[in-house]
């Protein structure tokens, strides 16, 4: 069975456009409309998951309160009949901006002019700008959520800069209560990375960090890491540009919030007249296109045949961004192992984003994250009363209570630094075991990119107290912080250097410290 759906509600699919750790897009066809749309469907994996259910939700009720022409859209919203939710939107027929312009990589297409910096920068603000009037956080600006249309107007066709994406926003309002740590690490302002509460300086900053990419040709930080984004040193001095551009550059690029720019619209005026001023009159305002039409782009085409409508339902039963659910007595891992895949269901198998909502918002936060070897074979050790899990590349393992295998995952995930698949586990006593009033138990184990040990560990305010975090030494460092209090019992955070370049993390929720700790000591890695 193919995994494209012949239809999402009432939108003709026609093929995928990508797929991220929490959705699917699909250029599909709004057949009464007779317009190509984009529809962004909640990952397989992630439909039983109330808060990521949520959270997408609020990424096109976010949208929905903006109305400017430099915010991407929402047209619609609806569910699936398997309770997915999915949102309607303009469909990019341009492509984004790090798909045009990414000077890092090879053959990494044409830099823009002055004047084509200048316009993606002032239609980029201008619906920064709308959202925080808004009162709606973008938190996640850099150039994959920087989107090109092509628009109709009185001059002929033209290409237009929107902002997409916020997958990671949040209300200003909301931002002081709870605060995730998420981000890109090149672009992301040091007190959010610091999982402090953001407000529209820290946006202000990504743009900054934009702004330095599109004006200089070279990304103002290089960071693989949220740890590294936290205590940036200041950039460069901007190769090409006139001091007075640079240092309207940097201020918005200031450590201290209170040092940048009043809001994002102040720093794109002031950083279009520092470029005029050193370089004359560049363009005649922000309708300019960025850059000229794509020809290479793949546009929506022609609209469906009769054929491709037939079906109406038959869409929905095929997974979208990822393999067929699985059923109950397929999750659950039999005590003393996991449970047997057939070769079949080896094939089928896909990277998978995790069934760990706090995992996916937080995981950036702790970039580095190691992961913990013990020399015995766990595999050989019968517990009366205890499982050994292990993920589907056989990579890490761990004995848990045999109730915590209730909901199992086991095929890898994509970490949020790279978009790598890793190798990732999480076991526990119910679905919504990671929620932050959940009573549920299990134990979370992913492998990251890293270098480093975090100097600051994932927070826990729904737990009384939190103990300091404490640091070992040996061949695997590691840090670890232990809360107690929290609605489940305890919750403990460990990070270990397995590798030169490998981390992982482990977050175990256990009735009580003897549970959580014989866990952790049964955790292993191989092959590593």
């Amino acid at each position: 069975m193919s995994d494209t759906p012949a239809r999402l509600g009432r939108y003709v699919v026609r093929r995928r456009l990508g797929s991220g750790a929490f959705a699917t897009v699909w250029l599909a066809y709004d057949e009464q409309l007779d317009s190509p749309v984009a529809v962004k469907v909640l990952a397989e994996n992630w439909a039983d998951d109330g808060q990521v259910h949520r959270r997408f939700l609020e990424e096109g009720r976010y949208l929905r309160r903006v109305e400017s022409p430099y915010v991407v859209p929402v047209y619609d919203a609806g569910e699936l009949s398997d309770g997915r939710p999915y949102l309607v939107m303009a469909y990019a027929d341009q492509g984004t901006l790090a798909a045009r312009y990414d000077p890092s990589a090879p053959g990494g297409g044409t830099p823009p002019t002055p004047g084509q910096s200048l316009a993606v920068l002032r239609q980029v603000g201008a619906g920064l700008q709308a959202l925080h009037d808004r009162g709606v956080l973008h938190r996640d600006v850099k150039p994959a959520n920087v989107l090109f249309r092509t628009v109709e107007g009185s001059g002929g066709v033209q290409v237009r800069a929107m902002l997409g994406d916020l997958g990671l926003g949040k209300a200003l309002d909301a931002s002081s209560r709870l605060t995730m740590i998420a981000g890109t690490p090149s672009y992301v302002a040091p007190e959010q990375a610091q999982a402090e509460s953001p407000d529209a300086r820290a946006d202000q900053y990504s743009l900054g960090a934009l702004a330095y990419l599109l004006l200089s040709g070279r990304p103002a930080f290089r960071f693989t890491s949220l740890q590294q984004a936290a205590d940036p040193a200041p950039p460069e001095p901007m190769p090409g540009q006139p001091e007075a551009v640079d240092a309207v550059v940097r201020r918005a690029l200031a450590r201290d919030p209170d040092d940048r720019w009043p809001d994002v619209t102040t720093f794109v005026e002031a950083v279009s007249s520092a470029v005029e001023q050193s370089l004359g009159p560049v363009d005649d305002g922000p309708t300019l296109p960025w850059l000229p039409l794509d020809p290479d782009v793949t546009h929506a085409g022609a609209g469906p045949t009769s054929s491709a409508g037939r079906g109406a339902t038959s869409d929905e039963r095929a997974p979208v961004g990822g393999r067929a659910a699985r059923s109950a007595s397929d999750e659950r891992a039999p005590v003393g192992g996991r449970a047997a895949r057939s070769a079949s269901d080896e094939r089928a198998s896909r990277p998978r984003s995790w069934p760990y909502a706090a995992a996916a918002l937080v995981l950036g936060a702790v970039a580095a994250t190691g992961s913990f070897l013990v020399a015995r074979d766990l595999a050989s050790e019968s517990v009366p009363g205890l499982a050994v899990v292990t993920d589907s590349s056989g990579t890490l393992e761990a004995q848990v209570p045999g109730e915590w295998t209730a909901v199992t995952g086991d095929d890898g995930w994509r970490a949020p630094q790279d978009d790598t698949e890793y190798a990732a586990l999480s076991v526990g006593t119910a679905r919504d075991w990671t929620a932050e009033a959940s009573t549920g138990h299990g134990v979370f184990l992913a492998l990251m990119p890293g270098s480093d040990l975090p100097d600051r560990m994932p927070g826990h305010p729904e737990c009384d107290t939190s103990a300091a975090p404490y640091s070992e030494g040996g061949s695997q460092p590691s840090r670890t912080v232990v809360h107690s209090g929290c609605p489940g019992g305890v919750t403990v955070e460990r990070v270990v250097q397995v590798a030169a370049d490998r981390l992982l993390w482990v977050q175990v929720r256990s009735p009580d410290t003897a549970t959580a700790n014989r866990v952790l000591d049964s955790v292993t890695t191989r092959g590593i």
